[in-house]
């Protein structure tokens, strides 16, 4: 992240902490008040997030960084928890729409989202990585990617699709729409490569034969990932990054990341 980028999105989050009631929205301890008389958390996630927020095709069981912690927080509210799928395209409209209370998969705070949505203390960091395959004459690497005739794959959605958009100078970009995946594009020929982030990148080496991870030779966009929910509600802000604050302490935070592989990219 640039020295620009990064004030920035510092400007943004205190504006957006400084004014928690004035973000249009829900008021203030709406949520919280609705899940204890529904008795459940909504908690929305993305099912095809490797390591975060995956939903096993054939079992139907979810598993992730994100899953361990939303069944925690559900447990210190002493309530159920009701899983809703959501995506980052539909991530602003659920939440708006009350489909979920909390989004909980992996959610970079952009700044763009960052004015439509309110965010928890943050817990993760990640930077892009590139996934290519083992047998990619093309991009072996990370000097491949940006040269002519190269198509570079993003997730519609996500925030590699931007910041890809304004690095890319030579090669082609390939926004990659639902219900397409970005591993189904690359194999299949139609991109050379694809950016994400170090979660899912990693669990895609680790469970497949042809993937191969390549980390950026030096940092590029480094962003801080937290909670996402509706805007308005200072209350219910401030239980979710209550939350991360305790889990932080007990050590549940670092325990579910460890399980998960992810202890290298958690938030001191």
């Amino acid at each position: 992240m640039s020295r620009r980028q990064g004030d920035r999105f510092w400007a943004v989050w205190l504006l957006c902490l400084a004014s928690a009631l004035g973000c249009t929205g829900a008021a203030a301890g709406e949520v919280l008040e609705r899940v204890q008389a529904r008795g459940a958390l909504k908690v929305c996630i993305w099912p095809d997030y490797q390591r975060i927020s995956f939903r096993d095709p054939r079992s139907g069981q979810v598993s992730g960084l994100d899953i361990d912690l939303a069944t925690a927080l559900a447990a210190d509210l002493n309530v159920k928890l009701e899983f809703v799928d959501s995506s980052f395209p539909t991530l602003v409209q659920d939440l708006h729409t009350n489909r979920c209370d909390v989004a909980m998969f992996g959610i970079a705070m952009l700044p763009k989202r960052m004015e439509q949505l309110q965010f928890s203390t943050p817990y993760l960091q990640s930077d892009i990585h590139a996934v290519t395959t083992r047998t990619s004459r093309t991009v072996r690497q990370w000097s491949d990617i940006d040269q002519p005739g190269v198509l570079v794959g993003v997730q519609a959605g996500t925030f590699m699709e931007p910041v890809m958009r304004q690095r890319l100078r030579y090669a082609g970009l390939v926004s990659i729409q639902l219900p397409q995946t970005r591993e189904r594009e690359l194999v299949a020929g139609r991109v050379d490569v694809f950016m994400t982030d170090y979660p899912y990148g990693r669990a895609l080496v680790d469970n497949t034969e042809w993937a191969t991870l390549l980390p950026p030779p030096t940092p590029i966009h480094l962003l801080p990932y937290a909670h996402a929910s509706k805007p308005g509600d200072a209350q219910w802000r401030a239980t979710l990054s209550s939350f991360i604050a305790r889990i932080r302490q007990d050590g549940r935070l670092d325990s579910a990341a460890r399980r998960h592989g992810l202890e290298s990219i958690l938030l001191p």
